[in-house]
């Protein structure tokens, strides 16, 4: 009986220690599209914002009805989208879905492939006044997916749907 009890406190201290090993990783912060990403539109071009997340963020539309091969074999399909975000607004958080990472993912601003970005919040610095453009899009395992992102400032989520190369209800 006594030899089992090291035993014993040895694997739950591993089991413990396992345990907060993954509860640490998966809390981690996600990356994060800084200000020096901005992109800068040139020449003349008039731009409204059409569909809008939590008052923040100007989303891609329903429908993106373009993918192209990507040359990432994790992430055979690509479809470019932009991202534009209002200047002062709080840090907005992007992320896919748990359910739905192992067949999308995002990148928007300086963020490499990722299941989840924060944008910084960031003053105006582009011909767009009040609003902020990061370029990116969307990665996919097929060649299309009706594909649900959830946006999240402060304490306000929302999410929103995207028909990437088709169209979904």
């Amino acid at each position: 009986m006594l030899v089992r009890l090291p035993a014993l406190a040895i694997a739950l201290s591993l089991t413990a220690l396992t345990g907060l090993t993954a509860w640490a990783s998966s809390s981690a912060a996600p990356p994060t599209a800084e200000c020096r990403s901005i992109i800068h539109p040139v020449g003349p071009f008039s731009w409204r914002p059409e569909r809008v997340v939590l008052g923040v963020a100007a989303v891609p539309s329903a429908y993106i009805p373009q993918t192209v091969p990507s040359g990432v074999r994790k992430w055979p399909y690509w479809s470019k989208s932009g991202l534009v975000i209002r200047a002062h607004s709080p840090p907005v958080l992007v992320s896919v879905p748990r359910r739905w990472r192992k067949r999308v993912a995002i990148t928007w601003g300086n963020v490499d492939v990722a299941s989840a970005l924060r944008i910084a919040s960031c003053p105006p610095s582009s011909s767009l006044g009040a609003w902020n453009p990061y370029s990116g899009g969307f990665y996919l395992r097929s060649r299309s997916a009706c594909v649900p992102l959830t946006f999240r400032v402060g304490s306000r989520t929302s999410t929103v749907r995207f028909g990437v190369g088709k169209r979904c209800t």
